[in-house]
């Protein structure tokens, strides 16, 4: 039986994960519609924790640094476990994201450093090992999300920078930027980030998260 090989140990082992989270209060606007404003931001959080929870749980993952201003967002998500790094830029997604894989490498200069959407309540950390494993072949790689336009996962290898492109048609973006996009199958989970009541519908057609349906499912009746 093929093992696999420890990634928790040594000082640049396994990946590191950046994550970024707006504050709960401006988050998931599009999804107010079929939510509603007082669900919305709790619904934000939920997707956040359900997306770290299983990240952290993932073989290949050695930890997890969040992004945000947020102080709620910010404790429940420490209390996970993820390493919590101010938003100092103030300058958008990408600006947070670029901050938070230099973060990462002022302690472990060698990480290997992946960007994840927080919105990814379906997430499951097999379907994350598969994406990982297969980015580790390139310098820069992503994953495209399920629409095909936008991203949920970019990742760089030791020594090469992140150079995040996310928002909107993202996908040609990087593709431009010359990362390598991930054509595995079977790793729905991932590419299924929630924008809207639709999105959510079909989050919950794969499995949603704990946090996320219990707050999704209670709501709803």
């Amino acid at each position: 039986m093929k093992t696999l090989p420890p990634v928790r140990t040594g000082a640049d082992d396994g990946w590191s994960l950046v994550v970024p989270l707006k504050p709960l209060a401006l988050a998931k606007s599009r999804l107010a519609a079929a939510a509603g404003a007082r669900l919305r931001p709790r619904l934000a959080l939920a997707f956040a924790e359900d997306t770290v929870g299983a990240v952290l749980n993932c073989a290949r993952v050695r930890d997890v640094a969040v992004v945000t201003d947020d102080p709620v967002a910010g404790a429940a998500l420490a209390a996970l476990g993820a390493r919590i790094v101010p938003d100092s830029p103030a300058a958008g997604l990408n600006a947070a994201l670029a901050h938070g894989a230099r973060a990462v490498r002022a302690g472990r200069p060698h990480a290997r450093v992946a960007a994840l959407n927080a919105d990814l309540p379906a997430l499951r950390p097999e379907e994350l090992t598969r994406v990982l494993d297969a980015a580790g072949d390139f310098p820069r790689a992503f994953l495209a999300d399920a629409a095909e336009i936008g991203t949920t996962f970019l990742s760089a290898a030791p020594g090469v920078e992140l150079e995040p492109a996310f928002g909107g048609a993202s996908r040609l973006r990087h593709l431009s930027s010359g990362a390598v996009e991930i054509g595995i199958a079977g790793v729905d989970s991932v590419r299924r980030d929630v924008d809207t009541g639709e999105d959510l519908a079909a989050a919950l057609a794969l499995g949603l998260g704990p946090r996320t349906a219990a707050r999704w499912l209670t709501a709803a009746g």
